[in-house]
């Protein structure tokens, strides 16, 4: 195979695209369907979440179980600072903000 070079005599590389036009909007595609997927789980999730809620809080307990959202919390570590995010997110969806 050979490499090209430039007038350095230094292997230079090839500028074609890493993905294809007509590849990108089949990725953009999945990407879409992704998105409807992950709204639907996340409607479902916030609407047993807040079911939950409204047991415990019905039957006398805690509007807020403290180890059960850190262990929500530990999960999403390994997306790493945005799964925090991601993961307070969800909780508020599902329980609505802190101090209310």
């Amino acid at each position: 195979m050979d490499i090209p070079l430039d007038s350095s005599g230094t292997a230079r590389r090839k500028s074609t695209p890493i993905v294809a036009d007509a590849d990108l909007q089949t990725l953009r595609k999945q990407i879409d369907q992704l998105d409807a997927e992950l709204l639907d789980v996340i409607q479902r999730r916030s609407e047993i979440s807040r079911a939950i809620g409204a047991a415990r809080t019905a039957a006398g307990g805690p509007k807020i179980v403290y180890n059960r959202e850190l262990e929500v919390l530990a999960r999403f570590r390994a997306l790493g600072a945005e799964g925090k995010e991601l993961a307070m997110i969800l909780l508020r969806l599902g329980r609505g903000p802190l101090g209310r």
